[in-house]
Parts: C-alpha cells; sequence; structure tokens
C-alpha cells in the first residue's frame, strides 16, 4: 500500500476511504461517479484515491486492498466513506482512533466530508454528525439512531446535503448524492455527461422519498416510464395529469398510485422538478433571457420560474447563471 505521495495534480481529490465491512457497490459508486465527471474536451475534474487503514475485508466476502494509507485524508478536498454493513459502527457504536482522528482533522481544515449509506455511522462514531441532519439506509434506521441518539436521522430523503457534511440513503441514492456533489461543483451539464456515462438517470432530487419496503400491487402493462419518457419530450407544453394518465392507458387515480410507487412521487412533483432541472440546463448553455427559458422548460412565465428555482434550488436564476455559466471565450 503507497503512501500518499503527491496526489495534488491541479484537480479536485477525492479520497474514498474503505473499512472493515464495505460495501462494494457503495465504494464502487463513488470512484466510478467521480471519474466519469468530465469537461466539454473530456478531461477528467476529479482525481480519485482509494485510502484505509490496511486490506479490509467487504461486506460481501472477499478482501479489499487500497492503494493508499490513511494519510491520502490529509490533502484530499473531499473524502467519501462509503457503507460499512458489517462494521463495528453499526454492531458496536465503536471507530478505530486513527480513522477518527483523520476524519476530525479533515473537518477542521474544511475538507468536504461524504457519507453514501451506512457510512454515515462512520461519520456519527467520530462525532461529525451531532446535532446535525443525516440521512442513512431505512433498513438501518432504528439500529444506527439507538446507536447514535445526537444525530437528527432523516430516513425519509435520498440525500442530506448539509453543507460541508452530505450524507445518503442506501445504494443507488450514493449515485444520487455522487451526480448532486458534481453538479454543485462544475454545473449541469458536466453532471448529465457523468450520468451518460454511467448509464444513470441524471437526477433525483436529494428529498425524494426513500424506496422503502411495503407491499406493491402486481404490475400490469410496462408501467408509467413510457409516459415519463413522452413528457420529457414535451416540457415546454401545458402536459396536464389527465393526458399522462391517458397516455398510460390509465385512469388518472390508478396512474397517479402507480406513478408514485415506482418514483417515490408524484406526477406534478415530478413534472415540476423536470422543468426546473431543463431551466437550470437552459441557463448553464444558452443565452436565453428568463422569459424564453421559462417558456421552453414549461414553467410559463419569469415569475413562475423564479419563484420555482428559489424553492427547489435556493438561489434566484440570475445568480445561478452567474454561478454555474461559464463565459464564452473573447476574440484575440
Amino acid at each position: 500500500m503507497r503512501k500518499n505521495r503527491a496526489m495534488h495534480d491541479g484537480r479536485h481529490l477525492v479520497a474514498v476511504v474503505v473499512l472493515d465491512g464495505v460495501v462494494p457497490f457503495d465504494l464502487g459508486t463513488a470512484v466510478q461517479v467521480f471519474r466519469a465527471a468530465r469537461d466539454a474536451d473530456m478531461r477528467r475534474l476529479y482525481k480519485t484515491v482509494v485510502c484505509g487503514p490496511g486490506p479490509v475485508r467487504s461486506s460481501v466476502g472477499f478482501t479489499v486492498t487500497p492503494d493508499y494509507d490513511l494519510s491520502a485524508m490529509s490533502t484530499a478536498d473531499t473524502i467519501v466513506v462509503p457503507g460499512v454493513d458489517a462494521g463495528t459502527t453499526v454492531t458496536e457504536g465503536t471507530l478505530r482512533e486513527d480513522v477518527r482522528d483523520a476524519l476530525l482533522a479533515a473537518a477542521r481544515r474544511g475538507a468536504r466530508i461524504v457519507s453514501i449509506c451506512t457510512g454515515a455511522s462512520v461519520l456519527a462514531a467520530a462525532g461529525l454528525l451531532d446535532g446535525r441532519p443525516a440521512a442513512t439506509h431505512w433498513a438501518w434506521g432504528e439500529t444506527i439512531g439507538a446507536l447514535y441518539p445526537r444525530v437528527r436521522w432523516n430516513l425519509d430523503v435520498l440525500f442530506v446535503d448539509d453543507g460541508d457534511i452530505l450524507t445518503s440513503a442506501g445504494v443507488g441514492a450514493g449515485v444520487d448524492l455522487c451526480l448532486h456533489i458534481v453538479r454543485g461543483d462544475h454545473g449541469t451539464e458536466v453532471a448529465n455527461r457523468a450520468a451518460r456515462r454511467c448509464v444513470l438517470p441524471p437526477w433525483r432530487e436529494g428529498g425524494q422519498a426513500q424506496y422503502i419496503e411495503r407491499p406493491v400491487p402486481q404490475a400490469a402493462g410496462s408501467g408509467t416510464a413510457p409516459t415519463r419518457a413522452w413528457t420529457l419530450d414535451r416540457l415546454a407544453e401545458p402536459v396536464t395529469l389527465e393526458e399522462m394518465a391517458a397516455h398510460a392507458s390509465m385512469s388518472v387515480r390508478t396512474f397517479t398510485r402507480r406513478f408514485r410507487e415506482e418514483t417515490g412521487t408524484s406526477p406534478r412533483q415530478w413534472l415540476l422538478r423536470q422543468r426546473v432541472a431543463h431551466a437550470q440546463l437552459l441557463l448553464e448553455s444558452t443565452d436565453l433571457g428568463v422569459e424564453s427559458v421559462a417558456r421552453r422548460s414549461g414553467l410559463g412565465s419569469a415569475t413562475a420560474l423564479r419563484q420555482h428555482f428559489q424553492a427547489t434550488i435556493g438561489v434566484a436564476p440570475t445568480a445561478y447563471r452567474r454561478t454555474f455559466r461559464q463565459p464564452a471565450p473573447t476574440a484575440s
């Protein structure tokens, strides 16, 4: 295992920490998504390394040997802790002292710290989540909540962005969180490009419900996916719930129920999120005025765009454009 030597090459350094009980899917998620984030010239925007205290056993029965030791965390811009379903932080509430010290030192110097799934228990065991909101896998919520009662656990969302510390729910929600981070760092176009390289849906909002286990009626036909695709081709049009249900050959009531079962949200909420996401892309990639962006994204007016954008993204459309739009090169 190599020590941390001259890993910075001008790119944002992401250190993925593997501990006993590491969930392979979560480990692969962080590495794959950040490696897939590239600029328009296909240059990688992040450098990703895997580090840890030594060889560790995964949750599914094989050993992972990281290339770097824990000193990689000392210079990382972002630290990601994948799930640890068989680790002591979820079984005993204990954490290795060297890992705790490395995490606390990183937090003190201002590194961004991220967990996927039960990796939140590692952050909780280090004391980083005390008094803060955090997400983890719903199936582990009761166990982890009992071990770390000072944390404000939210088991109803895909991820929680609390600024310098971000936590996600289980497995696939880690993908959503990593893409959310890429989007915040480099904009929607880069995040969408990374999602396409990974053959992933580009966006699910963090506040969307987790897919908590519950009885689901037997599906008939092909579900609502074809109607979602049909609707995405018509974002600028005033598509109604009744039209979506008719396209799916369902009653409005049945369509709404099936839609929520498949996406975790209502058709109207989903459509609004897609329109806001399209507005983000237009603000980043075009010089269209706010009124034109509102019309093309189906939000109708600049006033409606501002209201929905502020409620969903947290900033005004013009402020968002200033942050994420790359200035055009000047002629020499």
